[in-house]
Order: C-alpha cells, then sequence, then structure tokens
C-alpha cells in the first residue's frame, strides 16, 4: 500500500499520553508540514502558535475547560499545543486553517507521534486571557481560532479504526 494513504488510514485521535518531552526536531517538521496545506488562492490565511511552555499550555488548558464546562485538561496531558488561527477577512479562512490541522496531524502520525484535534480555540482566543496571549507575541489582525493540535507521545496501545457509515460514498457514472 502506498506509504501517504496508509498514513492517512492509520492516523487516529489521541487522548492519552506519556510525561515525555517532544523534540524541536519533530514539532518543526509537523510545523513543516502545517505551512504547506493548501489555502484559498494560496492566500496563506493561517498562522500557527506552538507551545511547549508548560505555564501557557497550562493557562490555554484552563481557557479550554472553563469554556467546555470541565475542571479536567481538554489536553489530555500532551506536552504541545499547537495552536492554527486564521484571518477572518479571507472568504476561505476555516477551510484553509482546517487543511492546516489535518497537514500537522498526518504529520505527526508519520513521525511517531499522536495528535488530537481539540475543539474551542475559536472562543479562547475570544476572551481577554487569549487576547492577551495573541498581543504578547504581537499578532495584529482579524484572527479567529480554528483548532488545537495537541502533539506528544502515545501511552496508550494502538487504536483499531471504527467501522466506516454505510452510504458514505456516492458515485455518479
Amino acid at each position: 500500500m502506498n506509504e501517504t494513504i496508509k498514513n492517512i488510514l492509520e492516523r487516529r485521535s489521541i487522548r492519552k499520553y506519556k510525561d515525555k518531552e517532544v523534540s524541536e526536531e519533530l514539532i518543526d517538521e509537523v510545523l513543516k508540514a502545517g505551512i504547506y496545506a493548501p489555502t484559498g488562492m494560496n492566500r496563506q490565511s493561517p498562522i500557527i502558535i506552538a507551545i511547549t511552555n508548560k505555564e501557557i499550555r497550562d493557562k490555554l488548558s484552563k481557557i479550554n475547560a472553563k469554556i467546555m464546562g470541565v475542571d479536567t485538561d481538554p489536553f489530555y496531558g500532551a506536552p504541545v499545543v499547537i495552536v492554527v488561527l486564521a484571518n477572518k477577512n479571507m472568504p476561505t479562512y476555516i477551510y484553509d486553517g482546517s487543511l492546516v490541522m489535518e497537514n500537522m496531524m498526518l504529520a505527526a502520525n508519520s513521525l511517531g507521534l499522536g495528535s488530537c484535534w481539540i475543539h474551542r480555540a475559536k472562543e479562547e482566543f475570544e476572551t481577554e486571557e487569549g487576547k492577551e496571549i495573541l498581543k504578547s507575541l504581537g499578532i495584529k489582525g482579524e484572527y479567529e481560532g480554528i483548532g488545537n493540535c495537541i502533539l506528544g507521545y502515545l501511552d496508550n496501545e494502538k487504536i483499531e479504526a471504527k467501522p466506516r457509515k454505510e452510504n458514505y460514498i456516492y458515485k455518479i457514472k
């Protein structure tokens, strides 16, 4: 089987991580895959924030948990959180950011890392705390959070794919 297709078929959302740091080199490979995602008219509307600083990571986790109405870690203990935001003034910004997320999750899997798309990035960066994080990085503009891509080393067995639903594909010949 083609390696790219195999990677797509084997990628899973991971929700349990080892307490082990991910090397800067691996993170950079995942980020590189993200910036090569297709975007509408190649406008490259997304921006990516890679967070390995535990204090900031935990702060973002608390914001996310509060939005969700829980007091657990919505990032499942993953040591890396990669936030994707996109410029709301671009008509394809949600699609652009979504493609960045998918590229990074596929890259993570190919490198032996687990990943999971964690929602509520939009709401996180609408809070004053979220806006302050952007401001501290010098990020200006009309950006909306698309998703949080958490990364780390899997702390569980390989997860099997669930069966695909019936009538997923319709063909017109």
